[in-house]
């Protein structure tokens, strides 16, 4: 199953969608002046167990580098992704302000 990621600014949130346009996960977030806070992931229960979200993870942190964002992370799940993957996001993922 091929997913996207995308920023759904009016909810406050990166979605992991299917190709059909439901959304399997997402990851909630409080936009800042100087970096947004990362809240909160969470993956549809019938997409438990697949990797789901380690791509909305991915997707959302890849996103903001695009975008030349910086992030707060105060998700227990967020923090224990960038702990497996030292130095990946380091130019994104900012101590708190």
């Amino acid at each position: 199953m091929t997913l996207s990621v995308v920023d759904n600014v009016d909810l406050r949130r990166f979605e992991t969608r299917t190709p059909e346009g439901g959304v399997a996960g997402f990851v909630e977030y409080v936009p800042r002046a100087q970096a947004i806070l990362i809240m909160h992931t969470e993956v549809d229960p019938a997409f438990k167990g697949q990797g789901l979200g380690s791509i909305v993870v991915r997707g959302a942190l890849d996103l903001l580098r695009a975008d030349g964002r910086r992030a707060v992370v105060e998700c227990p799940f967020v923090q224990r992704f960038l702990q497996r993957h030292p130095g990946e996001y380091d130019d994104v993922v900012v101590a708190p302000v």
